[in-house]
């Protein structure tokens, strides 16, 4: 396990995890000077003691900040927005906080069990359920459609922790055969993503699924 530089964090990622994705392009829209740590995935690196030391369920993406040890992506998200960010993607008034926190909640289940889980068979070949993940998916985009309907952003004016946390995924929704051609409001809401300072992609795997 490589050594930590305690002058800045730390991130234990995977690059083409979406999960970790989230969390690196957070840290560079914030800029934050950051060290990242590929973690070698395919030949088991993450059930070796060294990295089950920081996270017991042996999943990135894991962030060190001194002496804070962070796992789940969107847990980082929050931890990264209370230190370094002033209110502008959390925002400080309880109606703002509530409606990202909704958001955070769809990027772990509906996000997870749609798009994610698609592209986990898609990009890996992982043994799920892929119409049933297809299905979600394009619900998930259908309702995204309808969120983006006279706001650029998923909860108003300015892009949040909510666009942050279910933008990878739904960008990447085509490596598990869910199309984005019908949902023309999500298309242009990533082109205003990517179109943001400090703007960071995830590497794209090309994969042709039926949708």
């Amino acid at each position: 396990m490589t050594t930590l530089e305690t002058s800045k964090p730390t991130l234990f990622r995977f690059a083409l995890s979406g999960n970790a994705h989230r969390v690196e392009l957070f840290l560079s829209l914030l800029g934050v000077d950051y060290k990242s740590v590929d973690v070698d995935l395919a030949g088991g690196e993450q059930r070796k003691p060294g990295f089950l030391k920081l996270n017991p369920e042996g999943k990135v993406p894991v962030l060190v900040d001194g002496d804070a040890v962070i796992t789940e992506s969107t847990a980082i998200l929050i931890y990264l927005a209370e230190k370094y960010d002033t209110g502008t993607w959390l925002p400080h008034g309880p109606k703002g906080r509530a409606d990202v926190q909704r958001w955070l909640a769809v990027t772990s289940h509906d996000v997870a069990s749609g798009p994610a889980a698609a592209r986990l068979v898609g990009v890996f070949g992982a043994n799920l359920d892929l119409p049933a993940a297809q299905a979600e998916g394009h619900k998930l985009l259908a309702r995204l459609d309808r969120q983006l309907t006279g706001v650029p952003f998923l909860i108003g004016a300015e892009p949040t922790l909510a666009d942050v946390a279910v933008y990878t995924y739904v960008a990447h929704a085509p490596e598990g055969g869910i199309s984005l051609d019908d949902y023309a409001k999500v298309r242009a809401w990533i082109v205003r993503m990517e179109s943001l300072p400090g703007f960071i992609g995830m590497p794209k795997t090309p994969v042709e699924l039926a949708a």
